[in-house]
């Protein structure tokens, strides 16, 4: 990326001065003397300015502006060529687009409003108002107005993408929260029932009352854990719950399947049942949307792989899922696929899941050929439940 800007600047340099070389062969013609030297010179300021406009938009557009403006009233008041001349316009256009693009609103409307302030002073510097509005001057207007228009533009694709990737985020959140909060529910309804049960036993069994004084700390401990996992999501009060989490073994198996009645063939690999019986549902739920996005961008972003291979595999307290595919490599797949990129939404949204859940999700390209989805989720560790209740 720094190569590219660089090389960018480079042609720009070589661009501004031939410009510039132009532009003082045709004063030097039409005016004769040295005429050309304070344009010429004026001129270079400006465009050298425009070249170290990455280091700071904002001051960099003042200090153009400001030379801009002091060369209209030089060549106002000591009978100069008119100004800003080509090679200064097209600097001052470099500056103003990279201001519109960059900076705040009111500093990007400010700098845009000194642009044609400038643009329109070149009218004091015309030699002559009987033919109509002088070429100097059009010429400044219009290189003005492309300035603003090519600024404009990836400044307002910017934001909708910036807008777009934050209701993705937001839904998922949303989603995420509502699934934590039904497992929260589920396990504060145990800790009432095993409390009213407790009651109970102590009045018959007070002997007893110690097994179900235990019974309710461990589902407490339980709703604790799930509960840290809510902190800093919402819950949207006007969409109902939903009532199942996906994400067990054998719902993982029917989205195999039915992604595989589109003529791909599909490795699935998967722990025990046993294992997988006690994963938290949150994370259960957040392996099968995982997998579930990574199918859906294959269909979408790789219509010719043949082979998919899904792995869930746990280590210790990790559960690692990843999702690879064969396709071969083609220059457009990053820019579709895009990762963490803003046109990777679905991925966008898989992320926020992951990270809220403490993971982490990598997208990219693989060695030689396909493309990997990889997440690394920790599956929080139960307290043991006493002998009593695993015996049941």
């Amino acid at each position: 990326m720094r190569v590219r800007r660089w090389a960018a600047d480079a042609a720009l340099g070589v661009i501004f001065a031939v410009v510039l070389a132009f532009w003082a062969v045709r004063i030097a013609d039409s005016w004769g003397g040295g005429y050309w030297r304070f344009d010429c010179a004026a001129g270079a300021v400006v465009c050298a300015i425009a070249l170290a406009r990455r280091f700071d938009p904002a001051r960099t557009a003042v200090a153009g502006l400001a030379v801009a403006a002091t060369a209209v009233l030089a060549a106002r008041f000591a009978d100069l060529p008119s100004e800003p001349g080509p090679a200064m316009a097209l600097g001052l256009a470099v500056l103003v687009g990279t201001a519109v693009k960059t900076l705040p609103v009111r500093t990007a409307c400010a700098v845009a409003g000194g642009g044609l302030a400038v643009a329109a002073g070149s009218l004091v510097t015309a030699h002559t108002l009987a033919a109509g509005v002088p070429s100097v001057t059009l010429m400044n207007v219009l290189a003005w107005a492309a300035a603003v228009v090519a600024g404009l533009c990836p400044r307002l694709l910017d934001a909708r993408r910036r807008a777009v990737a934050e209701g993705v985020r937001r839904a998922e959140r949303l989603r995420l929260a509502r699934e934590l909060h039904d497992v929260v529910a589920h396990h504060v309804t145990g800790i009432v029932l095993q409390a009213q049960a407790a009651r109970l036993v102590s009045r018959k069994s007070p002997e007893k009352a110690g097994d179900a004084l235990a019974d309710i700390e461990a589902a407490g401990s339980d709703a604790l854990a799930a509960m840290r996992r809510v902190v800093g999501l919402l819950r949207d009060p006007d969409e109902p719950a939903e009532t199942t989490m996906p994400g067990r073994p054998g719902e993982l198996g029917e989205l195999v399947e039915r992604f595989e009645a589109g003529g791909r063939t599909v490795r699935l690999r998967l722990p025990d049942e046993e294992e997988t019986a006690a994963w938290p549902p949150e994370v259960a739920a957040t392996v099968y949307r995982v997998v579930q996005e990574s199918l859906t961008n294959i269909s979408r972003h790789a219509p010719q792989a043949r082979s998919v291979t899904v792995e869930v595999e746990r280590d210790r307290e990790t559960l690692t899922v990843e999702v690879a595919d064969d396709s071969p490599q083609c220059p457009s797949r990053h820019h579709q696929r895009g990762g963490y990129g803003l046109s990777g939404y679905g991925l966008i949204g898989m992320r926020e899941r992951v990270e809220a859940l403490g993971g982490t999700l990598r997208a990219g390209p693989r060695p030689g050929s396909g493309w990997s989805v990889l997440a690394t989720l920790p599956v929080p560790v139960s307290p043991p439940r006493p002998a009593r209740e695993r015996a049941r």
